[in-house]
């Protein structure tokens, strides 16, 4: 990466954190830009790309298998650091693809135009593009179309910041659930009452989408949050905070009868079955139940104890309901929620791999990565923006998440 971007890539993924986009579901106003997209310029592949720490997430793909790549080979990883349209006509002619893995590999990519996603800022976030599997021109118009289409992903985007609900469940958006939190945690904080927090996953919720597809995915989304609201009070704020991850902030609410609720909604879910053409469809969801605290000064370290008692409840078997251990609280090492590139380093340095750091504090980690598969129990985390390298342990793993405490 130049010089110039890695000094602003902290700043990028600021600004990218901002939106809230990532890992999130498929959605409709995007698709449609993916398939205008391929009809428009008449070719096989489109994405709607965002870049992290490690990996291009594509939020909306046409044409295309993956869900995601790493970073590294992506020719979207370019584009964003262009302030116009990336066009390449012949990617065996660039020397600076010609031995692409995207290129020579699937998903074969001979021509590539790519327009960066411009916060109002300027940074780029990601990029829309059209691919195609033979080398093509690209006119001027044609550039112009393009560059017009990757602005109104931008205003979808910027829609989504002002949005207060989410569209599929009709719990609250992750935005308008934070706002809720603070208010709430101000109060009970500066009065002393009661609160609890309760943060819900989906079991296995990917493999319900790759087996019967993304809308029966979306049916059993509704019905599950649907069920959990018949057991809340109308104080109660639930909120949507990723793809089938749920939060609940109960007021006045102690950690015992924050339990009691947390196995309430549980209950609620696995009682559900949705119709599918292979018969009745049963998910299960894990939840990790924690409150406030002497010890918790600050929301997110509320969140983050929650999330550390979901990660153990999913350990340990998931289908169940776990409180937050004094062990695992956040206390003055609260981590403080980042999006940052980062390096896990192993076998002496001979073998490295790119992540994302995704909270952080001076004792721990979380990170997402491609895969935990075949990762050591310790290991080096290098940050290059702190100018940070510390020994690892993993605490937890879950699919692409660690936790890790620092050694």
């Amino acid at each position: 990466m130049p010089a110039e971007a890695t000094m602003r890539e902290p700043e990028r993924l600021i600004a990218l954190d901002r939106y809230d986009i990532l890992d999130t579901p498929a959605e409709e106003a995007f698709d449609r830009i993916t398939r205008l997209t391929r009809r428009i310029f008449d070719v096989p592949m489109s994405t709607i790309t965002l870049i992290d720490g490690h990996r291009q997430w594509f939020k909306s793909r046409a044409g295309i298998a993956a869900c995601e790549t790493a970073r590294g080979p992506a020719l979207c990883n370019v584009a964003i650091r262009e302030h116009r349209a990336l066009i390449v006509p012949d990617t065996l002619e660039d020397p600076r693809f010609a031995a692409n893995a995207f290129v020579v590999g699937d998903p074969g990519i001979r021509f590539y135009a790519g327009v960066p996603l411009l916060t109002p800022e300027g940074h780029g976030i990601g990029t829309l593009c059209a691919m195609d599997t033979r080398p093509r021109s690209f006119l001027d118009d044609q550039i112009d179309t393009l560059t017009d289409l990757g602005r109104i992903v931008m205003s979808e985007l910027e829609l989504r910041l002002l949005a207060m609900t989410d569209g599929l469940t009709g719990t609250l958006s992750r935005r308008a659930f934070r706002e809720e939190f603070s208010r709430a945690f101000a109060l009970a904080h500066r009065h002393r009452h009661d609160l609890s927090c309760i943060m819900i996953d989906l079991d296995h919720f990917k493999s319900v989408n790759d087996r019967h597809g993304h809308a029966i995915g979306d049916v059993v989304l509704a019905a599950a949050t649907a069920a959990c609201r018949e057991e809340l009070r109308k104080s109660d704020a639930f909120g949507r905070m990723g793809g089938e991850e749920f939060a609940v902030l109960l007021p006045y609410t102690s950690l015992p009868s924050a339990l009691r609720v947390a196995e309430k909604l549980r209950a609620a879910i696995a009682d559900q079955r949705t119709p599918t053409p292979d018969g009745p469809l049963q998910v299960t969801a894990s939840f990790g139940v924690a409150a406030l605290d002497g010890a918790t000064t600050e929301m997110d370290a509320l969140l983050q104890n929650a999330d550390a008692a979901l990660y153990a409840a999913k350990h340990e078997g998931r289908n169940r309901c776990r409180a937050a251990d004094p062990v695992e609280t956040a206390g003055p090492a609260t981590r403080r929620r980042v999006l940052k590139a980062g390096q896990i380093s192993f076998d002496g340095g001979r073998c490295a791999i790119d992540c994302t750091v995704r909270s952080l504090s001076d004792e721990s980690a979380s990170l997402k990565i491609g895969t935990t598969i075949g990762l050591p129990e310790t290991f080096k985390l290098l940050i290059a923006a702190d100018g940070l390298s510390r020994r690892c342990r993993i605490v937890t793993r879950a699919e692409q998440m660690l936790d890790v405490a620092f050694v």
